[in-house]
Protein backbone atom coordinates (compact mmCIF):
# COMPACT_ATOMS: atom_id res chain seq x y z
CA UNK A 1 0.00 0.00 0.00
CA UNK A 2 1.21 3.56 -0.40
CA UNK A 3 1.95 6.36 2.16
CA UNK A 4 -1.90 7.57 1.51
CA UNK A 5 -4.68 7.71 4.34
CA UNK A 6 -4.86 4.00 4.88
CA UNK A 7 -8.15 1.81 5.41
CA UNK A 8 -9.78 2.64 8.31
CA UNK A 9 -11.12 0.05 10.61
CA UNK A 10 -13.36 -1.08 13.36
CA UNK A 11 -13.00 -0.40 17.30
CA UNK A 12 -9.74 -2.56 19.11
CA UNK A 13 -10.62 -5.18 21.81
CA UNK A 14 -7.64 -3.99 23.26
CA UNK A 15 -8.80 -0.47 23.98
CA UNK A 16 -11.70 -1.76 25.51
CA UNK A 17 -9.16 -3.46 27.99
CA UNK A 18 -8.49 -0.52 29.19
CA UNK A 19 -11.27 -0.40 31.65
CA UNK A 20 -12.71 2.33 33.60
CA UNK A 21 -9.34 4.97 32.06
CA UNK A 22 -10.84 5.04 28.31
CA UNK A 23 -14.22 5.28 29.27
CA UNK A 24 -13.98 8.10 31.81
CA UNK A 25 -11.48 9.91 29.10
CA UNK A 26 -14.03 9.45 26.35
CA UNK A 27 -16.72 11.01 28.87
CA UNK A 28 -14.72 13.97 29.44
CA UNK A 29 -13.90 14.89 25.63
CA UNK A 30 -17.56 14.45 25.07
CA UNK A 31 -18.22 17.09 27.99
CA UNK A 32 -15.31 19.10 26.64
CA UNK A 33 -16.82 19.11 23.27
CA UNK A 34 -20.37 20.04 24.33
CA UNK A 35 -19.30 22.82 26.39
CA UNK A 36 -17.67 24.48 23.65
CA UNK A 37 -20.17 23.65 20.58
CA UNK A 38 -22.55 25.43 23.16
CA UNK A 39 -20.29 28.02 24.45
CA UNK A 40 -20.76 26.82 27.93
CA UNK A 41 -18.19 27.48 30.37
CA UNK A 42 -17.28 30.67 32.91
CA UNK A 43 -14.31 31.87 30.64
CA UNK A 44 -13.20 30.88 27.54
CA UNK A 45 -10.29 28.92 26.64
CA UNK A 46 -6.59 30.43 26.80
CA UNK A 47 -4.91 32.73 23.71
CA UNK A 48 -1.61 31.30 23.11
CA UNK A 49 -0.47 32.47 20.17
CA UNK A 50 0.10 36.24 19.39
CA UNK A 51 -1.39 36.44 16.52
CA UNK A 52 -3.13 33.22 13.94
CA UNK A 53 -0.57 32.87 11.37
CA UNK A 54 3.10 30.86 11.05
CA UNK A 55 4.86 33.35 12.09
CA UNK A 56 3.10 33.45 15.59
CA UNK A 57 3.35 29.70 15.59
CA UNK A 58 6.85 30.15 14.36
CA UNK A 59 7.09 32.27 17.96
CA UNK A 60 5.56 29.90 20.11
CA UNK A 61 7.45 27.09 19.39
CA UNK A 62 10.01 29.11 20.15
CA UNK A 63 8.99 29.60 23.44
CA UNK A 64 9.32 28.57 26.87
CA UNK A 65 5.71 27.32 26.71
CA UNK A 66 5.79 24.95 23.51
CA UNK A 67 7.90 21.75 24.64
CA UNK A 68 5.65 18.74 23.61
CA UNK A 69 5.07 18.49 19.70
CA UNK A 70 2.76 15.95 18.07
CA UNK A 71 2.82 15.50 14.24
CA UNK A 72 -0.46 14.01 12.31
CA UNK A 73 0.77 12.88 9.29
CA UNK A 74 -1.28 11.23 5.89
CA UNK A 75 -0.51 10.52 1.83
CA UNK A 76 0.74 14.34 1.16
CA UNK A 77 3.51 14.02 2.58
CA UNK A 78 4.67 11.43 0.72
CA UNK A 79 3.02 12.08 -2.64
CA UNK A 80 6.39 14.29 -3.78
CA UNK A 81 8.20 11.01 -3.32
CA UNK A 82 6.53 9.32 -5.62
CA UNK A 83 3.94 7.51 -3.51
CA UNK A 84 0.14 8.12 -5.00
CA UNK A 85 -2.61 9.04 -2.18
CA UNK A 86 -6.25 7.30 -2.51
CA UNK A 87 -8.36 10.08 -3.33
CA UNK A 88 -7.21 12.15 -6.17
CA UNK A 89 -9.54 11.63 -8.57
CA UNK A 90 -7.16 11.04 -11.36
CA UNK A 91 -3.74 10.34 -9.94
CA UNK A 92 -5.19 8.67 -6.48
CA UNK A 93 -4.75 5.04 -5.70
CA UNK A 94 -8.06 3.85 -5.97
CA UNK A 95 -8.71 5.50 -9.74
CA UNK A 96 -5.74 3.52 -10.83
CA UNK A 97 -6.72 -0.33 -10.05
CA UNK A 98 -8.84 -0.94 -13.20
CA UNK A 99 -5.93 -3.77 -14.16
CA UNK A 100 -6.89 -5.56 -11.44
CA UNK A 101 -10.48 -6.48 -12.25
CA UNK A 102 -12.02 -5.98 -8.59
CA UNK A 103 -15.77 -6.08 -7.68
CA UNK A 104 -15.26 -2.22 -6.03
CA UNK A 105 -11.75 -0.28 -5.65
CA UNK A 106 -11.37 -0.61 -1.69
CA UNK A 107 -11.40 -4.43 -2.43
CA UNK A 108 -8.18 -4.62 -3.09
CA UNK A 109 -7.53 -3.31 0.77
CA UNK A 110 -10.52 -5.51 2.09
CA UNK A 111 -9.65 -8.52 4.50
CA UNK A 112 -12.80 -10.65 3.70
CA UNK A 113 -11.19 -10.57 -0.04
CA UNK A 114 -8.09 -10.75 0.50
CA UNK A 115 -7.96 -14.12 2.02
CA UNK A 116 -9.80 -15.27 -1.00
CA UNK A 117 -7.92 -13.45 -3.88
CA UNK A 118 -4.44 -12.20 -2.04
CA UNK A 119 -3.50 -11.99 -5.54
CA UNK A 120 -4.40 -8.35 -6.27
CA UNK A 121 -2.84 -6.93 -3.52
CA UNK A 122 0.48 -8.35 -3.74
CA UNK A 123 0.77 -7.59 -7.68
CA UNK A 124 0.16 -3.69 -6.35
CA UNK A 125 2.87 -4.09 -3.53
CA UNK A 126 5.47 -5.02 -5.81
CA UNK A 127 4.76 -0.71 -6.82
CA UNK A 128 4.29 -0.10 -3.12
CA UNK A 129 6.71 -1.16 -1.16
CA UNK A 130 8.97 0.38 1.19
CA UNK A 131 12.89 0.70 0.53
CA UNK A 132 12.68 2.31 -2.87
CA UNK A 133 12.19 6.12 -2.22
CA UNK A 134 13.57 8.72 -0.43
CA UNK A 135 11.67 10.87 2.37
CA UNK A 136 10.12 14.26 1.64
CA UNK A 137 10.97 17.60 3.62
CA UNK A 138 7.69 17.07 5.69
CA UNK A 139 9.98 13.67 7.24
CA UNK A 140 12.97 15.41 7.65
CA UNK A 141 11.25 18.32 9.35
CA UNK A 142 9.98 15.75 11.74
CA UNK A 143 13.15 14.46 12.56
CA UNK A 144 14.48 18.37 13.37
CA UNK A 145 11.48 18.20 15.68
CA UNK A 146 13.18 15.17 17.50
CA UNK A 147 16.58 16.93 17.41
CA UNK A 148 15.37 19.83 18.94
CA UNK A 149 13.87 18.32 21.48
CA UNK A 150 10.37 19.29 20.56
CA UNK A 151 8.74 15.62 18.94
CA UNK A 152 6.43 14.10 21.56
CA UNK A 153 4.73 11.52 18.78
CA UNK A 154 4.07 11.47 15.18
CA UNK A 155 0.61 9.64 14.68
CA UNK A 156 0.80 8.62 10.84
CA UNK A 157 -1.50 7.16 8.73
CA UNK A 158 0.80 6.21 6.07
CA UNK A 159 2.55 2.82 5.38
CA UNK A 160 5.60 3.75 3.85
CA UNK A 161 7.76 3.48 6.60
CA UNK A 162 9.75 6.72 5.04
CA UNK A 163 9.20 8.75 8.81
CA UNK A 164 11.23 5.19 9.84
CA UNK A 165 13.73 6.17 6.97
CA UNK A 166 14.31 9.54 8.04
CA UNK A 167 15.50 9.09 11.49
CA UNK A 168 12.72 8.46 13.71
CA UNK A 169 12.23 6.01 16.44
CA UNK A 170 9.47 3.30 16.77
CA UNK A 171 9.20 4.54 20.14
CA UNK A 172 8.42 7.99 18.38
CA UNK A 173 6.13 6.40 16.24
CA UNK A 174 2.12 5.48 16.06
CA UNK A 175 1.96 3.64 13.04
CA UNK A 176 -2.13 3.72 13.44
CA UNK A 177 -2.84 2.03 10.02
CA UNK A 178 0.22 -0.53 10.33
CA UNK A 179 3.56 -1.37 8.45
CA UNK A 180 4.84 -3.08 6.08
CA UNK A 181 7.87 -3.59 8.22
CA UNK A 182 6.40 -7.00 9.77
CA UNK A 183 4.23 -9.57 8.12
CA UNK A 184 2.81 -12.88 10.21
CA UNK A 185 1.29 -15.69 9.03
CA UNK A 186 -2.68 -15.34 8.73
CA UNK A 187 -3.39 -19.19 10.63
CA UNK A 188 -4.38 -18.09 13.95
CA UNK A 189 -3.05 -20.99 14.85
CA UNK A 190 0.45 -19.77 13.70
CA UNK A 191 0.92 -16.56 13.15
CA UNK A 192 4.83 -16.73 12.27
CA UNK A 193 6.62 -13.91 12.28
CA UNK A 194 8.14 -12.66 9.17
CA UNK A 195 10.24 -9.31 8.35
CA UNK A 196 10.44 -6.86 5.24
CA UNK A 197 13.19 -8.20 3.41
CA UNK A 198 11.78 -11.82 3.17
CA UNK A 199 8.40 -10.58 2.08
CA UNK A 200 9.97 -8.08 -0.52
CA UNK A 201 11.88 -11.09 -2.04
CA UNK A 202 8.48 -13.20 -2.44
CA UNK A 203 6.79 -10.47 -4.13
CA UNK A 204 9.11 -9.20 -6.15
CA UNK A 205 9.32 -12.97 -7.61
CA UNK A 206 5.99 -12.20 -7.87
CA UNK A 207 5.04 -14.87 -5.44
CA UNK A 208 2.22 -14.86 -3.06
CA UNK A 209 4.31 -15.34 0.36
CA UNK A 210 3.14 -18.93 1.85
CA UNK A 211 4.09 -19.45 5.31
CA UNK A 212 7.34 -21.40 5.81
CA UNK A 213 5.42 -23.22 8.56
CA UNK A 214 2.17 -23.86 7.34
CA UNK A 215 1.81 -22.84 3.97
CA UNK A 216 -0.73 -20.37 4.99
CA UNK A 217 -0.58 -16.70 3.21
CA UNK A 218 1.02 -14.19 5.09
CA UNK A 219 -0.07 -10.50 5.14
CA UNK A 220 2.06 -7.38 6.16
CA UNK A 221 0.91 -5.83 9.24
CA UNK A 222 -0.65 -2.84 7.67
CA UNK A 223 -4.77 -2.47 8.80
CA UNK A 224 -7.28 -3.46 6.00
CA UNK A 225 -10.52 -2.74 6.14
CA UNK A 226 -12.27 -5.09 8.82
CA UNK A 227 -9.27 -5.11 11.20
CA UNK A 228 -8.42 -3.46 14.07
CA UNK A 229 -6.13 -0.53 14.49
CA UNK A 230 -2.92 -1.33 16.41
CA UNK A 231 -3.19 -1.37 20.22
CA UNK A 232 -0.30 1.06 20.97
CA UNK A 233 -2.83 3.59 19.40
CA UNK A 234 -5.48 3.58 21.72
CA UNK A 235 -2.87 2.86 24.75
CA UNK A 236 -0.81 6.45 23.55
CA UNK A 237 -3.36 8.88 22.34
CA UNK A 238 -4.88 8.87 26.23
CA UNK A 239 -1.63 11.07 27.51
CA UNK A 240 -0.05 12.19 24.23
CA UNK A 241 -3.10 14.18 23.73
CA UNK A 242 -3.95 15.54 27.27
CA UNK A 243 -0.10 17.24 27.20
CA UNK A 244 0.52 18.32 24.06
CA UNK A 245 1.04 22.19 23.79
CA UNK A 246 1.30 21.95 20.02
CA UNK A 247 -0.37 19.71 17.18
CA UNK A 248 0.83 20.14 13.81
CA UNK A 249 -1.25 17.94 10.90
CA UNK A 250 0.13 17.63 7.78
CA UNK A 251 -0.93 16.27 4.47
CA UNK A 252 -4.02 14.70 5.36
CA UNK A 253 -8.30 14.96 4.28
CA UNK A 254 -8.91 13.93 8.05
CA UNK A 255 -11.94 11.52 6.51
CA UNK A 256 -10.56 8.30 8.22
CA UNK A 257 -11.75 7.71 11.55
CA UNK A 258 -10.90 7.15 14.03
CA UNK A 259 -8.11 8.82 13.03
CA UNK A 260 -9.21 11.87 11.71
CA UNK A 261 -10.93 12.99 15.67
CA UNK A 262 -7.65 13.10 17.12
CA UNK A 263 -7.42 16.57 16.41
CA UNK A 264 -10.36 17.19 18.87
CA UNK A 265 -8.54 15.55 21.76
CA UNK A 266 -5.95 17.79 22.47
CA UNK A 267 -6.78 20.84 25.43
CA UNK A 268 -9.24 23.68 24.07
CA UNK A 269 -6.12 26.24 24.45
CA UNK A 270 -3.25 24.05 22.31
CA UNK A 271 -2.86 25.28 19.11
CA UNK A 272 -3.17 23.62 15.74
CA UNK A 273 -1.47 23.93 12.29
CA UNK A 274 -3.01 22.29 9.40
CA UNK A 275 -0.45 22.32 6.32
CA UNK A 276 -2.47 20.80 3.37
CA UNK A 277 -3.46 21.32 -0.10
CA UNK A 278 -6.77 22.84 0.96
CA UNK A 279 -8.82 23.44 4.18
CA UNK A 280 -10.20 20.43 5.57
CA UNK A 281 -11.34 18.71 9.50
CA UNK A 282 -14.46 21.44 9.25
CA UNK A 283 -17.29 19.66 10.78
CA UNK A 284 -20.65 20.86 11.97
CA UNK A 285 -21.80 20.81 15.53
CA UNK A 286 -23.71 17.75 15.46
CA UNK A 287 -20.60 15.27 14.42
CA UNK A 288 -18.10 17.16 16.58
CA UNK A 289 -20.97 16.58 20.22
CA UNK A 290 -21.01 12.47 18.58
CA UNK A 291 -16.88 13.01 19.05
CA UNK A 292 -16.29 12.49 15.57
CA UNK A 293 -16.12 15.75 14.42
CA UNK A 294 -12.44 17.65 14.09
CA UNK A 295 -13.51 20.82 14.83
CA UNK A 296 -11.23 22.86 12.82
CA UNK A 297 -12.32 26.34 12.42
CA UNK A 298 -10.32 28.52 10.26
CA UNK A 299 -12.91 31.44 9.02
CA UNK A 300 -15.39 32.68 11.85
CA UNK A 301 -15.10 35.18 15.03
CA UNK A 302 -14.69 32.73 17.23
CA UNK A 303 -11.16 31.32 15.87
CA UNK A 304 -8.61 31.42 18.50
CA UNK A 305 -6.03 28.49 17.88
CA UNK A 306 -6.10 27.58 13.82
CA UNK A 307 -3.40 28.09 11.16
CA UNK A 308 -3.41 27.23 8.02
CA UNK A 309 -0.43 26.53 5.44
CA UNK A 310 -1.65 25.73 1.49
CA UNK A 311 1.45 24.18 -0.56
CA UNK A 312 1.20 23.25 -3.82
CA UNK A 313 3.73 19.78 -3.18
CA UNK A 314 5.76 19.73 0.54
CA UNK A 315 8.94 19.26 -1.71
CA UNK A 316 10.70 16.51 -3.56
CA UNK A 317 12.39 13.67 -2.12
CA UNK A 318 16.00 14.33 -0.18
Amino acid sequence: MSGADAPPSGADPDAEAEGGSTEDSDMELLRNLLARTLGLGSEPPERVLDELSLTGIARFMQSERCRRVVCMVGAGISTAAGIPDFRSPETGLYANLGRYDLPYPEAIFDISYFKQHPEPFFALAKELLPGQLKPTVCHYFMRLLKEKGLLLRCYTQNIDTLERVAGLQPEELVEAHGTFQTAHCLRSSCRHQYDLSWVKEKIFSSLVPKCDKCQSVVKPDIVFFGENLPSRFFSLLQSDFQKVDLLIIMGTSLQVQPFASLVSRVPASTPRLLINKEKTGQSDAFMSLMGFGCGMDFDSDKAYRQGLGVWGGLGGGH
